[in-house]
């Protein structure tokens, strides 16, 4: 592979883009969305502490989600569009290997995504000038989210070089991503619910049966009929109850490019709750690992007058042990998109034995 017919690939297409007017459109909108957060984040935050790790969270994921919106319409008629215009034959017949036509398109696909990462930087920095943010999370996010832009650019570009016409392509390319996002949260809300067992629930609370008839708690008595509060007797039910068990398809989630960025970003607890974006719903998606207990118990007698009982555990506490799954999400992404673009590669090629019907040669 030739790194200089490569760039030259890079920058014809990075050219195309910098001469339409909607590019310049969309990143104008995408600035205006992030002004408005900025406003409404420090006028919501401005009560509160940890609003600047709130913010910058939510910037984050607000990059992902737009270039999850814009980037199949950028990659996702990268190669069959110029075959539709006989634009790709010129260049096949030149130096240029079908290999440096898909990469460089890939490769120019991913920096066009970036683009929004560098209209948000100086959000970025405002949010991290406001207060005190963990460095290590502000790395891995940053690397996670760069990742995320060139699998999705990779999916679009692996999918327009195998499918013949253009919007079919841009369609199987929102499908695919919608199917990773939205689709893993629909598989793992159905799964959970499909799967679920019985549960015992123990309840103990105050036996208000007990109370004579004409006593009111509520007032002092002098009556020796009437019994205070304290001295009513407590009255213990159960009932079974069927609860889902979403610790049997939380590795669905694994694959969600939200998920990943969350579970992958080191989370940041105060008193044992989430601070950000981040840790709150990397919080979420770890707590579904946990199995539903047989048997609870709730002590309503004991609490209702004031005792000591065991503290429930934090949600840092409740998630010590489980699995972080991002690294096995981000494997199945760069496994998926590494095999479209070997795929497209081997449709691009030259001489072809067999082309689509109605393929556009030059």
């Amino acid at each position: 592979m030739n790194l200089h017919r490569l760039r030259t690939i890079i920058g014809i297409e990075l050219r195309q883009r910098v001469r339409s007017v909607g590019w310049y459109v969309l990143l104008g909108i995408f600035a205006v969305i992030l002004v408005a957060l900025l406003s409404l984040s420090f006028a919501a935050f401005s009560l509160t502490t940890g609003g600047s790790e709130w913010f910058f969270s939510l910037v984050i994921m607000l990059v992902l989600l737009l270039t999850l919106l814009v980037s199949p319409t950028l990659s996702g008629s990268a190669v069959n569009g110029d075959r539709d215009a006989a634009t790709l034959a010129p260049v096949q017949v030149t130096l240029v290997t079908t290999s440096e036509i898909v990469i460089g398109k890939f490769l120019a696909a991913w920096i066009s995504g970036l683009a929004f990462l560098v209209v948000a930087l100086p959000f970025l920095v405002v949010a991290t000038l406001a207060g005190e943010l963990n460095p290590g999370a502000i790395v891995t996010s940053l690397l996670i989210l760069i990742i995320e832009v060139g699998v999705v650019a990779a999916i679009g570009v692996g999918l327009s070089a195998v499918i013949a016409r253009p919007i079919f392509s841009v369609a199987s390319t929102y499908l695919l991503v919608a199917a990773l996002t939205v689709g893993t949260l629909i598989a793992f809300g159905l799964g959970g619910a499909a799967l679920r067992t019985q549960t015992t629930t123990i309840s103990r609370d105050v036996d208000w049966n007990a109370v004579p008839l004409g006593c009111d708690l509520s007032s002092p008595s002098t009556s020796p009929n009437c019994p205070s509060y304290d001295e009513l007797p407590c009255v213990e039910s159960s009932y079974v109850s069927e609860q889902p068990r979403f610790d049997r398809v939380w590795w669905i989630l694994a694959a969600n490019p939200f998920v990943i960025l969350a579970d992958a970003t080191p989370p940041t607890y105060e008193n044992g709750n989430p601070t950000d974006l981040f840790s709150q719903i990397a919080a979420g998606v770890r707590s579904a690992q946990l199995s539903p207990e047989e048997t609870t118990s709730y002590d309503g007698c004991t609490l209702s007058r004031g005792l000591n009982v065991d503290d429930y555990p934090s949600i840092e506490e409740r998630i010590a042990g489980t699995t972080p799954s991002w690294f096995v999400g981000l494997f199945f992404q760069l496994l998926l998109a590494g095999g479209l673009l070997a795929w497209g590669i081997s449709r691009t090629r030259t001489p072809a034995k067999r082309l689509p019907p109605g393929t556009r040669i030059a």
